[in-house]
């Protein structure tokens, strides 16, 4: 994983990238000759911040810093991967990668070009081997997909390389083949807007309503399957082919305009400007962004659960963040006291009407202790990889004391029992000022994945187990244990 990434630019699409790697660890030098750069990239920052808090429960890496640059050689001087995000000019971005290659001959140069293919973006370059576009889609600190494409001199491993360096930040890189004008994703879009504009043009509907027709109807399809699966779905149990076979003459009627576009007038531009200021116009740029990351946030989470499309990718990017909280945590932990296990604040969305953290976040908070112990003792994705890993059998929670949303939480673990195939662990839910907020005991199974039966863990678990076993067993027994649903105190 790279440590240190220079941006170019701080528009909308520059800033993203900052935030997606700034929340990843990345150091950024960034360069933009905006005075007001610092203020808005502040902004942005802050929510992607707030989404980052939502988004997952993995541990976050600790956050990368930016560095504002006086010159793009100050920000790319000794960088080994530089992100151009400056606006749509060809003229402005032959002069930045110029500037770029007085500077530094060696780093991998990423262009967020919408549209510019990159032959072209290579055409007075130095060293064209090292180009690439890597077009990310706003918010790019929370959608997943960067389409990756090379030029006519673009080399291989620098492809290779750059589809690597983007799945460490969680993103999907989708490689590109053959250079077209607008890639793939932009020229989907452009179809629906040259539509949209159509029907605001013939006063069809106002903005409000095409909106709505997206984001109640096919939208929600195209968030989680796209394009060709939904209509496969279409087709009923004839699949596919029944679907183009049913639908397909339809393409030869006039319904679309899509071979030609109204013309920009003063009074379509108006009348589009005056329709979307009385549809969003009530909230300031920045409340719409936190909504639409909210959004995204729900739908990304919805669709991990269902281990689908987006949410797939989410799922794998927490998995390596969990890993690697436990890889570079103290590699030496003080095993002879509760460990700790978790550490955060209590997420908006996981309280009630009342405002109180609901009982289904608790037993999630102590399942995440649980696996984060268990990273603690070499059941990583690695060893669950190879076969072996502890399932939950039973469990038994006390809720002591409300919580609200926004407080801050951690978790402390003991270890009743860590022998042969037996793990029993006590965790005392804690507040951050230490009082008492719940307790969780758990009893788990080891388990050979492969005959979905009992079995003794590796040696080098079982060895590390039973060593913060005796430790724990030397402490005094805390209250709670043992307890069963109404047992006196």
């Amino acid at each position: 994983m790279l440590s240190e990434v220079a941006v170019i630019g701080a528009g909308v699409i520059g800033a993203g990238w900052v935030a997606r790697l700034v929340e990843n660890g990345v150091n950024v030098s960034l360069y933009d000759p905006d005075p007001e750069t610092p203020r808005k990239l502040g902004e942005i920052l802050a929510n992607a911040d707030h989404a980052y808090g939502r988004l997952t429960l993995a541990p976050r890496p600790k956050k990368g810093k930016v560095h504002h640059a006086a010159t793009v050689a100050e920000a790319v001087a000794g960088k080994p991967f530089i992100v151009e995000a400056v606006p749509e000019r060809m003229d402005l971005k032959r002069r930045i990668y110029a500037e770029i290659e007085a500077a530094n001959t060696t780093a991998t140069i990423a262009s967020s070009t919408s549209g510019i293919l990159p032959t072209d973006l290579q055409a007075e370059m130095a060293h064209p081997g090292r180009l690439i576009v890597a077009h990310p889609f706003n918010p790019v600190y929370l959608l997943p997909l960067v389409e990756i494409v090379g030029g006519a001199r673009t080399e291989p491993g620098v492809i290779a390389a750059a589809c690597a360096f983007y799945e460490r930040l969680g993103m999907k890189p989708l490689h590109i083949r053959k250079e077209i004008p607008a890639f793939i994703a932009d020229r989907l879009l452009e179809a629906v807007w040259r539509e949209g504009l159509w029907l605001i043009n013939d006063e069809i509907c106002t903005t409000e309503e095409l909106d709505d027709a997206i984001r109640y109807g096919f939208g929600l399809r195209w968030a989680q399957m796209g394009l060709f699966e939904t209509y496969r779905i279409a087709g009923g149990e004839a699949g596919m082919k029944h679907f183009i076979e049913q639908f397909g003459p339809c393409l030869a009627w006039p319904w679309t305009k899509l071979t030609d576009v109204p013309e920009l007038t003063p009074e379509l531009v108006n009348r589009i400007a005056e329709q979307s200021d009385a549809q969003s116009g009530a909230y300031p740029v920045r409340a719409l962004e936190r909504i639409r990351d909210d959004n995204l946030v729900a739908i990304l989470q919805a669709l991990k659960a269902q281990d689908w499309g987006a949410g797939r990718i989410l799922a794998e990017h927490e998995k390596r963040l969990f890993d690697l909280g436990a890889q570079t945590g103290d590699p030496d932990p003080d095993t002879s006291r509760p460990i700790r296990t978790f550490t955060g604040r209590v997420a908006a969305d996981w309280t009630d009407y009342n405002g109180h953290m609901n009982e289904a976040r608790y037993l999630q908070v102590f399942a995440d202790a649980t696996d984060a112990f268990l990273r603690l003792i070499g059941v990583d994705a690695a060893y669950v990889q190879a076969g072996g890993s502890y399932f939950t059998v039973e469990s038994h929670l006390r809720h002591l004391d409300e919580v609200r949303a926004g407080e801050p939480v951690r978790v402390e673990t003991r270890v009743l029992e860590g022998k042969g195939k037996k793990l029993r662990l006590f965790h005392q839910f804690r507040h951050g000022d230490g009082h008492l907020l719940a307790t969780g005991e758990h009893m788990l199974l080891h388990v050979n994945l492969g005959t979905r039966s009992a079995s003794e863990p590796g040696s080098h678990v079982a060895e590390l187990l039973g060593r913060i076993a005796a430790q724990h067993a030397e402490l005094p027994v805390p209250e709670g244990v043992g307890r069963a649903v109404g047992q006196p105190r």
